[in-house]
């Protein structure tokens, strides 16, 4: 047993490095010559089973940061608060997912990808019991925060870390798209399922504001222990390289970067304002005030923007940014019409396709993103990417709550719709003419 080693998996940025061989074990002084000495040793789940427990930690966090959507109108009889102080809460999330993007999301590369996961879930539990035990409007606003900064820890790094988990289960299954299609999944999927779940304890649970959060608590809390059994991928004993450019695009990519950005601004703008003002909006000239239909409206929403990634994210990205530019501007045309002629039905098919574009809206802006970025700065041109994207959730929906002070919903509705459409084709034609003319240089 002497000459027996061990060959340690061993990444770098999320790049499996050739193996190293390690002894496995050493003679001591106290151990027989030729018998490896009893070490104790932690046991983690297999890699395979990891993957799957990082999966619905994503999915579990990314639905705690929807969660309030059918909550807003209790947060607001609560505290005394309107439409507007709604959205800026709401845009809270957005501040402090955005400063974990830029400052922390690149650390899983060096610290290790359970070790930043394990952080964001810790967070994640933290805002939630600050919204329990801080019944007030700045502790809203805190929870709102710690919990941005809690969802752009995981958003940055849960992705890298199914890939690398998928790689070390399988690496003879090199280019596989399964770690990709969780990856959505669990992002849009945990997105869409937070507001049902909320709305559902909000309509049929005693105490909602207390009850849903304490579901959230649980649930967090159970996928921490998950994660802490899960192995890590990144092998912090290498010699760490120099730190690249955090934002370097290729030659000539910054017109595409910017119509990038804006694909994922306007994207995220419609789900951002539903998630905000939904109820408002519902509550409004279609007279419901359900909130499980609330939450059911969201979940559409987000749901459909997963399915259409999933179901169309494999063809050419010209046709998948083609689709969306029809189909996202036909769903917010339908939610003004639904809102002038209201119809419940027709509000959540509009909510759909709006979904659904937006969806498609989004990949392309990070496909595109991702192409004109420097291979050693492309996370780091990402981040600065899924920035402008989180601010596109949150701006315009702190202008639409602006606009409900001076005109009507439907108006504000009407403006909102046409800003969004114009901008979003203009974006992609943009993004189209950068891709067409970089063909020959930049990856697809």
């Amino acid at each position: 047993m002497e000459g027996v080693v061990h060959f340690h998996p061993r990444t770098r940025g999320g790049v499996p490095l050739p193996a190293v061989p390690t002894p496995l074990s050493r003679p001591t002084a106290d151990a027989p010559v030729g018998l490896p000495p009893r070490i104790p040793v932690r046991r983690r789940a297999p890699h395979a089973t990891g993957f799957w427990f990082v999966a619905v930690s994503f999915a579990v966090l990314m639905a705690f940061g929807t969660a309030p959507t059918p909550l807003w109108p209790l947060y607001g009889a609560r505290d005394h608060f309107g439409a507007t102080t709604v959205t800026v809460a709401y845009a809270s999330m957005v501040v402090g997912a955005a400063a974990a993007f830029l400052g922390l999301g690149h650390l899983s590369d060096r610290l290790g990808r359970r070790r930043i996961v394990v952080p964001a879930l810790l967070v994640g539990i933290v805002a939630s019991v600050v919204l329990i035990v801080w019944p007030d409007l700045p502790g809203l606003i805190a929870g709102r925060i710690l919990n941005g900064v809690g969802l752009g820890l995981m958003a940055s790094t849960a992705t890298t870390y199914l890939h690398d988990l998928h790689h070390e289960a399988r690496p003879d299954r090199t280019g596989s798209a399964l770690p990709g299609i969780v990856a959505t999944a669990a992002n849009l999927g945990g997105l869409a399922a937070g507001p049902l779940v909320a709305g559902a304890a909000a309509e049929w649970l005693p105490a909602p504001l207390i009850t849903a959060q304490a579901i959230f608590t649980l649930a967090m809390a159970l996928c921490l222990a998950l994660v802490l059994c899960t192995p890590e991928t990144v092998d912090r004993e290498l010699p760490a390289a120099e730190p690249p450019e955090r934002f370097v695009l290729r030659p000539g990519g910054r017109r595409t970067f910017g119509a990038a950005g804006a694909l994922g601004a306007f994207a995220f703008a419609i789900l951002g304002l539903i998630s905000s003002l939904g109820a408002s909006v519902l509550h409004g000239p279609l007279h419901t005030d359900s909130r499980f239909v609330v939450g059911l409206a969201a979940f559409l929403m987000f749901g459909s923007a997963a399915a259409a990634q999933l179901v169309l994210g494999r063809l050419p990205l010209p046709r998948v940014l083609t689709v969306g530019a029809v189909v996202f501007p036909v769903g917010l045309v339908l939610c003004a019409v639904a809102l002038y002629h209201p119809a419940l039905w027709l509000y959540l098919v509009a909510v759909s396709l709006s979904g659904a574009g937006s969806g498609l809206l989004f990949k392309g802006g990070v496909d595109r993103a991702g192409s004109v970025a420097e291979p050693a700065s492309r996370a780091g041109v990402l981040a600065v990417f899924f920035v402008v994207a989180y601010l596109g959730m949150g701006l315009p929906s702190v202008l639409f709550s602006i606009a409900l002070r001076h005109f009507a919903v439907q108006t504000a509705m009407i403006g909102f719709a046409t800003v969004l459409s114009c901008g979003a084709v203009a974006s992609v034609a943009v993004a189209l003419r950068g891709g067409a003319r970089g063909a020959g240089e930049l990856p697809a």
